[in-house]
């Protein structure tokens, strides 16, 4: 850039380096050119590349790169999720216990993911396995239905993204009952069914 185009790199360009070398998994090479930078990466190369870690499995990089976000912003919840989801996918559930220890003695708290739609001029909010909706017989048989017709089809679902150490099939129950699908049913029964009416689609 400076020989050929007369152009001095500035941290951006450091980073856009970083993001292309963990685009194409190439994270070792990363490593070295962050090694070999002349400065340090700013807050959103770590977290890039702690975010290929996490999908390509590097523990080892992974816990460089998040130990050095969490030395300049200790507070960075995302860094504490992709990590413990990073220690969740190998099985090292005793790191991810240390973890969440670390979160709590920091005052770093985690709120709890939700999903939510609207009805008929009301929102409807769902948490991951909520138990509180009224129609919770119905959107789970809905979610059945899917289950079985995308497993049919040959999907297998990734549990690795459950960041609890539980037995297999508590696992596939959470994953199941995940707020964005609870909500996603909710709307497939109630809200389709209405459009549908609405249009002529369905009769009564």
């Amino acid at each position: 850039m400076i020989k050929e185009h007369g152009i001095i790199p500035i941290p951006d360009h450091y980073t856009c380096i970083i993001d292309l070398l963990c685009r194409a998994g190439r994270l070792e090479e990363a490593r070295n050119f962050i090694n070999k930078m002349p400065c340090h990466p700013d807050v959103v190369g770590w977290a890039t590349l702690l975010s290929s870690c996490r999908v390509h499995g590097d523990m080892e990089i992974g816990k460089w790169a998040a130990d050095s976000i969490i030395e300049f912003e200790p507070q960075n919840l995302a860094t504490y999720v992709l990590l413990s989801s990073l220690y969740a996918a190998k099985g090292k559930w005793n790191e991810v216990a240390q973890l969440r220890r670390g979160m709590r003695d920091k005052r770093v708290k985690k709120e709890p993911g939700y999903s939510w739609i609207k009805y008929k001029g009301k929102m409807h909010v769902f948490y991951v396995d909520d138990q509180s909706s009224p129609f919770l017989g119905q959107i789970h048989a809905e979610l059945e239905k899917f289950n079985c017709k995308m497993i049919e089809e040959g999907y297998i679902p990734d549990m690795s993204s459950v960041l609890h150490d539980v037995e297999e099939s508590e696992k596939i129950k959470m994953f199941n009952h995940h707020s964005e699908k609870l909500a996603i049913a909710f709307g497939l029964i109630f809200v389709f069914f209405l459009v549908a009416y609405s249009y002529g689609l369905l009769r009564t």
